[in-house]
């Protein structure tokens, strides 16, 4: 009887073997990456030696990654989208392509500011969008606000990207949510004013336009700065860091970020990432590696970005970047920004 009873035993354990076998292997994971790929592969890579999950990553740009998931519905194969400014991020969640995450950990390590109010997406690298300036011509002392950039003193002196990059509508735009349309208007329009050419079409060419001596300050994203510093340890700008005074909001900041795509085939496998992405070594590498800031802020800064010293960060949530981006871009159209 007993040795009956173990031999049946035996056999439905050989039974279910394939079956133990398959639920204990980690899920493959879809990851669909608006971010660079040199970016992000090695933060996957690390995640895989650890855990054993494996990523495939889908890159394309924002827009056509979330016309994908609109289209493929149900059947996306997507469980995390990652991509760039909070914009972004807005419209995916606003367009119901990302689900809401009760995570404790995620809620620890990504101050509320930087992620959406309904747990949709969070951030996880920080970017400020700040003032550049010729340092061998320019006193940093002259330099305040963004709005001061629109005084008289830098008339032809001032260079700005094109209006139609999204890093530059979700400035205005959190320049709309804190201050009204009315006096943003008065700002942009000061700044078209003290234009010393069109608009460029990268913050790269901007800097250069700097260098060459085009004109003497402008408004670009950190990580362009230390790309350029990179190449060059002697560049001759430097980054001020504006509205620092008391009462003013502090400095315009921007995520890089991600969600769970609404439809996740591994949902709680694609948590385990994103909390993964949220702590202290991931967060140290996915900042370091475009010289950008940990959205955790108990994680160490870059030495390299660290050298720029502390600012301020505007705390307003950045979901209004999305949130007022048309009422953004409709003001810039307005006053001949193009």
């Amino acid at each position: 009887m007993q040795r009956s009873l173990l031999r049946t035993l035996s056999l439905t354990l050989l039974a279910l073997a394939p079956a133990l076998a398959l639920a204990a292997e980690p899920p493959t994971l879809v990851v669909y990456s608006a971010r660079a790929q040199q970016l992000i592969e090695p933060l996957f890579a690390r995640y895989t030696a650890e855990t054993g999950v494996e990523i495939k990553v889908l890159s394309d740009s924002e827009g056509a990654l979330m016309q994908r998931l609109q289209a493929e519905g149900k059947a996306s194969p997507a469980d995390l989208l990652i991509t760039v400014d909070a914009g972004n991020l807005w419209q995916a969640a606003e367009r119901n392509l990302l689900q809401a995450t009760d995570s404790a950990v995620l809620a620890k390590n990504i101050p509320a500011h930087l992620r959406d109010p309904d747990n949709r997406w969070f951030g996880l690298s920080v970017r400020a969008r700040t003032l550049v300036y010729a340092s061998d011509r320019v006193d940093a002392d002259a330099l305040s606000t963004y709005e001061a950039l629109g005084d008289d003193t830098w008339k032809g002196r001032l260079c700005l990207r094109t209006s139609q990059k999204v890093y530059n509508q979700s400035l205005v735009a959190m320049m709309i949510a804190q201050q009204g349309r009315e006096a943003t208007e008065v700002t942009l329009r000061g700044w078209i004013d003290n234009l010393a050419a069109a608009p460029f079409a990268n913050d790269t060419q901007v800097m250069e336009a700097i260098l060459a001596g085009q004109c003497d300050v402008g408004i670009v994203n950190t990580y362009y700065f230390g790309r350029l510093q990179s190449e060059n340890p002697d560049l001759p700008l430097k980054l001020f860091f504006p509205n620092q005074g008391e009462g003013e909001r502090g400095v315009h900041v921007n995520v890089s970020g991600a969600g769970i795509t609404r439809h996740a085939p591994h949902p709680e496998a694609a948590q385990a990432l994103l909390e993964w992405l949220s702590a202290d070594d991931a967060q140290a590498l996915f900042a370091s590696l475009n010289q950008e800031y940990p959205a955790n802020p108990d994680v160490p800064m870059d030495p390299q970005v660290a050298a720029w010293g502390r600012f301020r960060q505007d705390l307003i949530n950045v979901s209004e970047a999305g949130r007022r981006q048309v009422e953004a871009v409709t003001l810039m159209d307005r006053v001949g920004y193009r």
